[in-house]
Formats: structure tokens, C-alpha cells, sequence
């Protein structure tokens, strides 16, 4: 069964960088999709990135394009969101996702994955 555990959320001024982690247990890193969701106070969860190991796709939503990084490490098995030029909409509860043996072939195709971490906090605000 794969757990998930978000952190390295916290207040950051705008333009600010914060660098999200998820650690997992019962994943294997092989033939896997990972992404990343939030979901602001009253707005509809979003999928912001999804990356598929098997073709190193990596898709990512307009409002994050640019400006955030998704990269895993096989060895301390976690998983991580770069994120630069923050903005003030960037306030979310953010959750990451993970599943082995599954292809992704667009964003929304991570809809579909497990995500049973309870989230790290990011707020953006001066």
C-alpha cells in the first residue's frame, strides 16, 4: 500500500522559491506516474503537474508553467516540487500523488491517482 507524506510548506513572500517534499513507502520507482494537486480555500482541487517514468513525459498546468519543478529521488524515495516567482494565488494545501505501473499520457491522467497524504500548507503573502 502507498502512504504519503507532504512537507516543506510554509509562508513565503511573493516572487519567494520553496522546494515541497513526499516521502513514500510501499512505491517502487519503476514504471511510475507522480504528480503534484492543491486546492486554494473555495476553489476546485487542480492538477498542476504529472510525470510519467516510462516516456519521461512531464506535463504541467499553465498556471504553474515555467515557474515549478517536479523530481524524485529513487533512493530516499520522495518525491519533490521546485517552486520559483511565487505568487500570491499559489496559496493551496498542496498534495502530491504516486502510483506504479501506470502511464500517464496527459495531466488529467493523474486525476485518477491515489493521493493519501494530508498535504503541506504553502501561503504566499507580504
Amino acid at each position: 500500500e502507498v502512504q504519503l507524506v507532504e512537507s516543506g510548506g510554509g509562508l513565503v513572500q511573493p516572487g519567494g522559491s520553496l522546494t515541497l517534499s513526499c516521502a513514500t513507502s510501499g512505491f517502487d520507482f519503476a514504471q511510475y506516474s507522480i504528480g503534484w494537486f492543491r486546492q486554494a480555500p473555495g476553489k476546485e482541487r487542480e492538477a498542476i503537474v504529472c510525470h510519467t517514468a516510462s516516456s519521461e513525459s512531464t506535463y504541467y498546468a499553465d498556471s504553474v508553467k515555467g515557474r515549478f519543478t517536479i523530481s524524485s529521488d529513487d533512493v530516499k524515495k520522495t518525491i519533490y516540487l521546485r517552486m520559483h516567482s511565487l505568487k500570491p494565488e499559489d496559496t493551496a494545501v498542496y498534495t502530491c500523488v504516486a502510483q506504479d505501473y501506470y502511464n500517464a499520457y496527459s495531466l488529467t491522467d493523474c486525476g485518477v491517482l491515489e493521493g493519501w497524504g494530508r498535504g503541506t500548507l504553502v501561503t504566499v503573502s507580504s
